[in-house]
């Protein structure tokens, strides 16, 4: 399925013990989050540069009246800034009530899998911190990290203020 497909489909919520995961590439990893708590997918990456803020906050970007802080993965994972390119998007995710931008690279695809196809992060996990990681689902493809959001959250705010 194409991103356009993906950025105007309406999906169904799966069954009991299936998980419908959105799935984004930040640099060479496979991420993906739980589809339920992503709000949109956002084309727009202009935003406004916040003084002092943590190197891994791109800005902040007004959408619809309300104050959303970007945050660069790459740069949460501990890679270089992103770079901005035709297939780069912000998806918005609501966490605790609070809206927050994740940059991503590219969209990938929406993939739906039963919870007992998720495995343990494995111990050599590499390029992506494995405590943000709540799971892994091999695909013939590749490996796709489901993220952990609360995890990413508490580290967003220990770098915040270190």
């Amino acid at each position: 399925m194409s991103s356009k497909n993906i950025e105007n489909s309406v999906c169904e919520k799966p069954a009991g013990n299936q998980l419908q995961l959105v799935t984004f590439g930040v640099g060479p990893a496979i991420l993906a989050l739980d589809i339920s708590s992503i709000q949109e997918i956002n084309r727009n990456l202009k935003f406004t540069k916040v003084p002092h803020a943590p190197s891994f906050v791109r800005g902040v970007t007004n959408l619809r009246g309300e104050v959303v802080t970007i945050v660069d993965l790459h740069v949460v994972l501990g890679m270089k800034q992103a770079e901005v390119s035709s297939q780069s998007r912000n998806l918005i995710v609501k966490h605790d009530d609070e809206l927050l931008g994740l940059w991503v690279d590219r969209i990938a695809d929406i993939m739906t899998i039963n919870t007992t196809a998720l495995s343990s992060p494995p111990a050599n996990l590499q390029g992506v911190p494995r405590k943000l990681i709540r799971g892994v689902h091999q695909t013939p493809e590749s490996l796709v990290m489901i993220l952990d959001l609360d995890e990413f959250m508490i580290a967003c705010h220990a770098s915040e203020s270190a």
